[in-house]
């Protein structure tokens, strides 16, 4: 229907009606004027037609916000893929996040068998967004920011930054070189999981492997083999050899070769960067919570007391068990070192061990050993984004001690993994029990903009999801920084269950499409790895 059409049919309809006209002096008190229905207004025609006994036609309502788009020269809104839901399981899939459709692959992740009461509630107001949040969202969406190390120089500040002295004093407030550096070093670990995931079945060296800073090269691929196999009764016609297979690729090393980021950076960097869990057997690996001695089964009459460090026996099987084609992980990564090491001798050096979730936990590994076997070993920083408990307390000593290792451990509040394991099993002693090693950067997802107050727990242990809450943390009871430049178009695509209403609707004006499959070459090329993080 035009709008002449409209305005027309309104007319006449008012010149056939009764017209009741009270006398002037009738009242001294004014009545408000009759004002006509609009003929744009949808709800006119439909009072009408109540009025009438007649049913309005049924795309009555979007005719008239169509010609109410065009009177106000509005463009036309995206169209919806096939018009709203048509039963309520739809519905509920909808606000589904989005990871946790993804099958198998993200069905591993331990912190989603955890329950969280309030999960699934509905908060109206956290779903609003402010005008200036709307046009921070728009920037973002409009291009993926290059996410490109630091460019100021660290040369002089660059042990500060790198853990001597714990970073007191950078973490709350934030220093602003050192999240540009923890973004630098996920963005890593993203690159891990897209290497793992494009390929995994694969045994070549880098496959797939795109680092997001051009200036650091990989070196060698890295394996982690379970002790465990997957029982025959265990096993689905319909699923993917990688997932039950005992040696997986599980991460990289790779060494800074720019001599101009040598320069700006103050030292050659090398590091070391491990995915979290992606097959059956590394989450049964995980489950392994009974300590057992750091270097290996107590001999026959001894008994390993609290005083010796101690670990889970999950993370030790995956670190020295060697498979059938590859090296065990530790033999990999100390022979690596020390050809590095040599090979760039005499030279500034530093070594970063950066992993997520079960990376995390083999950071502290690799860690530990590289202190207690390479005398001349430089610097050691671990970077921990949600990664869980590892050793006893003993163990936390070990690498205090050793004066060559610090550790910083990205916690996002309510993340469950970084909570597990608790009390080992029947091991009631104080010294026994698990404990984190390090200073802690705490953020939380309440913080964040654009996420929901209530996500569930697959939100809270996603690597994407740290990385954004980085990107806009500046100090404890701050608000989200307002210049966070860190595109949320993967937050979108990975989490979009969890992510307000109005966001999700902005991004599809905008034409970014939440359910379309992260676009990985896109992401890539601004140094972004568009790839799930199921673990």
């Amino acid at each position: 229907m035009s709008i002449a059409a409209a305005v027309t049919g309104t007319a006449t309809a008012a010149v056939h009606a009764p017209v009741h006209h009270a006398p002037h002096h009738a009242s001294t008190q004014r009545t408000a004027p009759r004002r006509e229905q609009s003929p744009l207004n949808p709800s006119s025609q439909a009072l009408r037609a109540a009025g009438s006994g007649a049913s309005p036609p049924a795309d009555g309502v979007r005719t008239h916000i169509a010609n109410l788009d065009r009177v106000l020269g509005k463009p036309p809104r995206t169209p919806s893929q096939a018009g709203p839901p048509s039963s309520k399981q739809e519905q509920e899939s909808e606000q589904e996040p989005l990871n946790i459709r993804h099958g198998l692959l993200n069905a591993l992740n331990l912190s989603f068998f955890v329950p969280m009461p309030g999960m699934r509630a509905r908060m109206a107001a956290d779903e609003h967004m402010s005008p200036r949040s709307l046009m921070h969202m728009q920037q973002l969406l409009s291009a993926d920011s290059p996410r490109a190390s630091p460019r100021s120089t660290i040369g002089p500040r660059w042990r500060a930054l790198h853990g001597e002295g714990g970073w007191a004093g950078l973490l709350d407030p934030l220093d602003s070189d050192l999240r540009r550096e923890l973004l630098r070093y996920g963005d890593f670990v993203q690159a891990a999981y897209q290497a793992f995931h494009s390929l995994p079945t694969a045994a070549a060296r880098h496959r797939g492997l795109m680092l997001p800073d051009r200036s650091y090269r990989p070196t060698r691929s890295l394996f982690a083999t379970s002790a465990l196999s997957m029982p025959p009764w265990a096993k689905r016609p319909n699923t993917p050899e990688w997932l039950t297979q005992q040696s997986n690729w599980i991460g990289y090393v790779a060494v800074c070769e720019s001599e101009r980021e040598v320069a700006r950076m103050g030292r050659r960097d090398i590091a070391i960067v491990l995915r979290g869990t992606a097959t059956c057997l590394e989450w049964a690996e995980n489950l392994r919570a009974s300590l057992v001695p750091l270097d290996g089964e107590a001999g026959e009459g001894k008994q390993a007391g609290p005083e010796d460090p101690k670990v889970a026996r999950g993370f030790r099987s995956l670190y020295k068990t060697a498979g059938e084609e590859v090296k065990s992980l530790s033999e990999d990564v100390m022979d690596e070192v020390r050809r590095l090491m040599e090979k760039y001798k005499g030279e500034e050096l530093s070594i970063t061990i950066v992993g997520h979730s079960l990376g995390g936990a083999l950071a502290l590994l690799v860690a530990d050993e590289i202190a207690t076997t390479v005398p001349d070993a430089p610097p050691v920083a671990v970077v921990s984004f949600g990664g869980p408990k590892v050793g006893n307390a003993a163990f936390v000593d070990k690498l205090k001690q050793s004066g060559k290792v610090n550790v910083l451990r990205i916690v996002n509040a309510g993340d469950m993994v970084t909570k597990v394991p608790g009390v080992a099993p029947r091991l009631p002693l104080s010294k026994e029990q698990y404990q984190h090693v390090g200073a802690e950067l705490r953020i939380d997802s309440k913080n964040s903009p654009c996420l929901r107050p209530d996500v569930g727990p697959a939100s809270r242990h996603d690597l994407e999801a740290y990385l954004h809450l980085i990107d806009g943390f500046t100090a404890t009871g701050h608000p989200f920084r307002y210049d966070a430049r860190r595109s949320v178009i993967r937050l979108l695509q990975l989490q979009k269950g969890n992510v307000k209403k109005e966001y999700v609707n902005r991004a599809r004006e905008l034409g970014v499409d939440p359910a379309a499959p992260a676009d990985v070459g896109r992401s890539m090329a601004y140094g972004n790895c568009a790839v799930a993080s199921p673990s």
